[in-house]
């Protein structure tokens, strides 16, 4: 029997990597964190002919270099796990810049695929690419595919297993010319010598080190011999000396030249000079003015369509009266038992429970959105109109990506921002993302709008989605005013710039918007069956302490915790003990303020959720909930994510205590302001 193989899916971002990876994967995929690392792990399995392919996805890398933790991590796999075969997946449409990653790739390993991929699109930019002859000029397999039309999918993974049963062993050298290749000659012949990294390709080391890779430097020094750089100093000076510069930027340059060549064989491109769809529509939505007013006008429709169909319709309609059902069935089948166990079940996990789950519809529906936005190929324009503003205040430009990725949840937005090479813009942009709406938070604007605006209007609108989208931009806009204030501050240090590439508009594929709806829908679930759930047991727990107390009243222990706090809250207009117990759990995943309110109203009244919260809360008041919910402390989980991104504890508290004090301040005055205007 044959046996299984590994491959590594490599690839440039929006080269279409991740919808092969859809595409040969299906649901069978799972996400976790590299070890050690915080960059997103993607892994798969394909079925094919009796056998079991494991596909691991490679983070999006422009070069194998060591400037990110995203290109160390796909450069490490390659080296250090050695895959049977590499799928290196190049965007036709850019080929020559895809090829860069190729080159690099093909030094270490010649074990490559190349899918050369959204091939149905080059015609649109009046190109034509001879696939035949570039695998001819690259030496290895190159298949045309269509990951998002399912062209050549099948023919790609019958060549990746086939290369890796027979695994080829043959090198790939780039003519860097006589004097630089003699150099690395030297170089592989002393580290062999010195019998340095063994398992590392020998050429590919001796280029890295003649390039001054610190990632590989380091490695070396490990080996405590001091004499093989004043060796590796030598032939860099003659290299440099004799072709004029330095030998990194010579092998770049020979690479181009390598790929030039390659390229003006195999391509030809027609002179008209068209401008193509996405051209035009660019002109539009990423136009100077118009670009943040349009990107604005989008986010509002996602938030009115969440907001009116996903808990209005769906949430309410179906989920929520399913539970209110199931608790007064278990209740029921409970009469006999012991008051204590009934209350656990019935007050304790459906009444917390209970209040959470009614909201999947709503995440199913914004992040199907999302993805509808992220799959075009809009959310990259949403990202480089953003870069213009922050550019034109200070911030660097991937703050934006980090902010709109932050959206989803703020998790991923903190970890987004390692590949930010300046530690001040770094630093800044972990430090604002949790100001952001995640979609945690968006089920507790959901309660409350649903308790107090429901079938109320803006104009023609939803007035739940317009408050839902104002929070929206309260958040970014407390982001922005914070991010200024610690790049000037905190982290004074030089401009930095950033380079933003725009796929090509693309229909959205049922198949991989639901793959990763689903992906961010379970991620939800996993919580509410873990984190959560731990959350409602220790709330109902400190509900029914001490010992014969009325559960669920003031004097319990979690009311005596919540008195402590309530005053605190009075002047934002929210002083009970219950609203401010709700906010203390909060800290451990947004999602418990509701879980919460859902146990404590449940344990003290028996009361539906929305018409308890309507006895203690007025429309203005639970604005200024939702507003503190918006920017106080991060989660548990985004707290851990702050500790681990800068490696300090001490950020990650200054983190909860400077976002809890701007909450605060902005809650209070929401409050005050709205009484001075008479909206109390």
């Amino acid at each position: 029997m044959k046996k299984d193989l590994v491959i590594a899916l490599a690839g440039n971002p929006n080269s279409g990597k991740t919808s092969i990876f859809n595409a040969l994967t299906g649901s069978r995929q799972h996400v976790g964190n590299w070890p050690g690392v915080t960059v997103e792990k993607k892994e798969g399995t394909l079925k094919y002919n009796g056998r079991e392919i494991t596909i691991v996805d490679l983070p999006g890398t422009y070069s194998l270099g060591a400037y990110s933790e995203d290109e160390i991590v796909a450069r490490n796999f390659i080296l250090e796990e050695k895959p049977d075969i590499i799928i290196n997946v190049v965007d036709a449409t850019n080929i020559e810049r895809n090829l860069y990653l190729t080159t690099q790739l093909m030094e270490i390993s010649t074990n490559i695929v190349v899918a050369l991929n959204m091939i149905d699109e080059v015609k649109n930019k009046n190109m034509k690419i001879n696939s035949e002859k570039l695998s001819q000029e690259l030496g290895i397999s190159v298949v045309e595919t269509s990951a998002t039309k399912n062209i050549g999918i099948k023919n790609l993974i019958e060549k990746a297993i086939n290369l890796g049963d027979k695994k080829l062993d043959k090198s790939f050298f780039v003519d860097y010319g006589s004097v630089a290749l003699k150099g690395i000659e030297e170089v592989k012949e002393i580290i062999a010598r010195k019998n340095i990294l063994v398992d590392y390709n020998p050429y590919w080391l001796a280029v890295k080190l003649l390039e001054e890779d610190q990632y590989i430097a380091d490695k070396v020094k490990k080996y405590g011999d001091k004499d093989i750089f004043d060796y590796i100093k030598r032939e860099r000076d003659i290299i440099t000396e004799k072709e004029g510069y330095e030998p990194e930027a010579l092998f770049v340059d020979k690479r181009y030249d390598f790929i030039s060549k390659a390229v003006s064989k195999t391509v030809k491109r027609s002179n008209t000079k068209e401008a193509s769809v996405s051209d035009k529509i660019d002109k539009v939505v990423t136009h100077k003015w118009l670009g943040i007013p349009i990107f604005a006008l989008i986010m509002f429709f996602v938030y009115q369509i969440t907001m009116s169909f996903g808990n209005e319709f769906l949430g309410d309609g179906l989920l929520g009266g399913a539970f209110e059902g199931l608790g007064e069935k278990v209740g029921e089948a409970m009469a006999n038992s012991p008051e204590l166990l009934r209350s656990f079940v019935v007050d304790g996990i459906i009444g917390g429970l209970g209040a959470i789950v009614p909201f999947i519809p709503l995440i199913l529906v914004l992040y199907f959105l999302i993805s509808l936005l992220e799959d075009s190929g809009y959310m990259a324009r949403a990202a480089y109109v953003m870069d213009r503003f922050m550019s034109s205040i200070g911030l660097h430009g991937k703050t934006a990506v980090s902010l709109i990725i932050g959206s989803g949840c703020n998790v991923a937005g903190i970890m987004s921002t390692r590949t930010l090479e300046s530690k001040k813009d770094r630093m800044t942009a972990i430090l604002i993302n949790p100001f952001i709406s995640c979609s945690a938070k968006i089920e507790v604007y959901a309660l409350f709008t649903a308790a107090f605006f429901a079938g109320k209007k803006v104009g023609i609108f939803s007035a739940s989605g317009f408050i839902v989208f104002c929070l929206y931009i309260l958040g970014i806009a407390i982001a922005i005013i914070s991010g200024k204030i610690f790049s000037s501050t905190l982290f004074k240090d030089e401009s930095s710039y950033f380079v933003m590439e725009l796929p090509p508009y693309r229909i959205p594929t049922l198949k991989s918007v639901l793959i990763h709806m689903w992906e961010k829908v379970s991620a939800f679930v996993k919580k509410a069956g873990t984190i959560i759930f731990a959350i409602v047991i220790l709330v109902w727990v400190l509900s029914n302490l001490p010992a014969g107390v009325e559960p669920g009243t003031r004097n319990s222990v979690l009311g005596m915790i919540g008195s402590v706090f309530a005053p605190i809250f009075k002047p934002a207009g929210f002083g009970n003990w219950q609203a401010a117990v709700a906010l203390v759990t909060g800290v451990g995943a947004k999602e418990a303020v509701i879980a919460t309110m859902g146990t404590v109203y449940s344990v003290a009244e028996g009361a539906e959720l929305t018409t308890a919260i309507q006895s203690v809360f007025t429309p203005l008041s639970a604005i200024s909930y939702m507003v503190f919910v918006l920017l106080y402390a991060p989660c548990a989980a985004a707290i851990g994510a702050i500790r681990r991104e800068t490696n300090s504890h001490k950020w990650a508290w200054f983190s909860v205590i400077y976002t809890t004090g701007v909450a605060y301040i902005v809650s209070v005055l929401v409050f005050q302001i709205g009484k001075l205007l008479g909206f109390n």
